[in-house]
């Protein structure tokens, strides 16, 4: 078969002006960015403000392998199959991040015959709506730094300055760093660090934002600092959030693509789901849930992360009511919960597979606590037997839940028809009774609690003492009402990374608690979870490679996936 980039660059793909115009938006509602892409802006909200919403799908999964296990992929099947069908439906999905595509997962384009395109293009730098994130973030650490520099009129303490640079690129080495060194000129030397730009809160308010003067006023909550005397400083003090939100006034417009069979995406925002909320913009989901009759999104890595950030979070803020869930189980993810090396996931092993469903029972269960429906897509590998496929479809069958063996890798939107009959059935029995897991009115111990024993299984939680001084902090400041977002590894649905399946007998380790005032939620740190990534021995990086075609007369890009 061929390698993803062949199959996205052997695409034929329509015009965006002309697909954009088949979905009934105008010359004047959108802004070209070559022939292929384009950003839907203010003219096209204002006009379907009053129109009403499509339903709402979203596709998740039960706990990856490193690999990933294709919901990006499962997405634009689903979509693509549904528009085969005859319904009205849009994709919304998030930008990649240059830490994966040049570290080890990749890209966050789809795979095989169901990719969203232009691949090379939406991989790497797209529309620049990640650098104008990048370029704000770092505009305001400038800023915070010259203020000191120039008199420090509030009285920032340097050594409790909270908001870090950001990269968007796996660079371990600047973790922890110090700048200002070099004498006066230089500014005050102090501690700093970064973190990948996905992992700012700069890009979780842009995705939380409903429209700019919204984004002005969380990029102006962003609390920065603390003064000499313990108080909070926040941009609205700097005077710097106006800058910032022109930094950002082109990248806030959603960003239309298209699938390889046609079907329109709005790819618009990246959160990681294991350090940040892990969903596409608002704006975006509401905008493909106007312009369509369906819209089927995603949310990052296994259902303990990004589904319930997606539910908790972006669902309450934006006032959304998803209808169905559609849970991504791969074979090789269950053996690999079962204790099988990643190694020897290829190689039949029915008895590690039944070890792993447990895996796959837990996030169902933990989705019918929203109170939604459950379709399970087994996302079909080429070393995936008869024998681990019926073992896995008796699972979804003892647990009452509709399953569909897809092949959307392989077929496109054709190898997606029955899960789309299947999630169809689902919306048309119109049970959805979805609600959030938690009250706002709770503590930040108390919904710490709930996610840490509802949804990880946990037996409690642990606060460290730094964690614990934060939350004193925390209420102090009468910021307890706000959700909460954990960060936490996505390959166990403990803090642990090593403990697999359905881990028992242990507590949820919190070991730091920032403020994300801005975006409005608590961000905990638990286990050893980074929000600057490191490369792994060989970085896909390697393999990528660009040369000059005569015959095309353009630049070709290789290796990408």
């Amino acid at each position: 078969m061929l390698s993803d980039i062949e199959i996205a660059q052997s695409c034929k793909m329509k015009k965006i002006s002309d697909l954009a115009a088949e979905w009934g938006i105008g010359e004047d509602e959108i802004e070209l960015y070559g022939k292929y892409k384009a950003k839907l802006n203010e003219n096209l909200f204002a006009r379907l403000a009053n129109e009403k919403d499509g339903k709402l799908i979203l596709v998740t999964a039960i706990n990856p392998t490193p690999a990933g296990e294709g919901k990006t992929t499962v997405s634009v099947g689903l979509a693509q199959a549904m528009n085969r069908l005859g319904k009205k439906t849009m994709l919304a999905l998030r930008e990649p991040s240059l830490g994966p595509v040049f570290g080890v997962k990749g890209g966050a384009a789809g795979g095989g015959y169901s990719q969203v395109v232009p691949m090379e293009d939406i991989n790497l730098h797209f529309t620049g709506d990640i650098h104008a994130i990048t370029a704000a973030n770092n505009l305001l650490c400038a800023l915070i730094d010259n203020h000191i520099q120039q008199g420090n009129q509030l009285g920032i303490d340097p050594r409790r300055i909270l908001f870090k640079r950001c990269l968007d690129m796996n660079d371990r080495n600047l973790r922890q760093i110090v700048i200002g060194l070099g004498g006066k000129p230089n500014g005050t030397p102090r501690e700093d660090g970064f973190q990948i730009t996905v992992a700012s809160e700069v890009m979780a308010i842009f995705c939380l934002a409903k429209d700019l003067d919204d984004l002005k006023e969380r990029l102006n909550n962003i609390i920065v600092a603390y003064t000499y005397t313990g108080q909070p400083v926040d941009v609205r003090e700097l005077g710097c959030g106006g800058a910032l939100t022109a930094m950002l006034k082109d990248a806030i417009n959603p960003n239309m693509v298209q699938t390889l069979e046609g079907t329109p995406a709005l790819i618009h925002g990246g959160p990681f789901a294991n350090i940040a909320h892990g969903c596409n913009s608002v704006r975006a989901t509401r905008l493909a849930l106007k312009l369509g009759d369906y819209c089927v999104t995603e949310a990052g890595f296994g259902s303990d992360l990004g589904a319930e950030k997606f539910f908790d979070i972006k669902c309450r803020y934006a006032g959304l009511k998803p209808e169905c869930v559609v849970l991504v189980a791969t074979i090789r993810a269950l053996k690999y919960n079962g204790g099988v090396p990643k190694t020897e996931l290829k190689a039949e092993n029915v008895e590690a597979l039944k070890k792993g469903l447990i895996n796959l029972e837990t996030h169902v269960e933990n989705l019918k606590k929203f109170g939604l429906p459950v379709v399970a897509a087994i996302n079909r590998f080429e070393s995936d037997t008869d024998a681990e496929i019926a073992a896995l479809e008796d699972c979804c069958k003892r647990l009452q839940i509709p399953v569909s063996l897809t092949e959307i890798f392989a077929k496109g939107g054709e190898g997606g028809i029955d899960l789309a009959q299947k999630v169809l059935g689902e919306l048309d029995k119109n049970c959805s009774d979805f609600h959030c897991l938690y009250e706002l009115d709770l503590s930040i111990e108390e919904k710490l609690e709930k996610i840490a024993k509802e949804i990880y299984r946990a037996d409690g939680v642990n606060f460290d003492a730094k964690a614990r001084k934060m939350l004193k902090e925390i209420k102090e400041m009468q910021l307890d009402h706000l959700p909460v977002c954990v960060a936490k590894t996505q390959y166990s649905l403990s803090d642990d990374p090593t403990k697999l399946g359905r881990p028992t007998n242990f507590k949820l380790n919190v070991r730091e608690l920032k403020i994300s005032a801005g975006a409005g939620f608590i961000v905990a740190l638990t286990g050893d979870i980074m929000t600057m990534p490191g490369l792994p021995k060989v970085p896909a990086a390697m393999n990528i490679d660009c040369y000059y075609d005569p015959e095309k007369r353009e630049s070709v890009i290789t290796g990408l996936f």
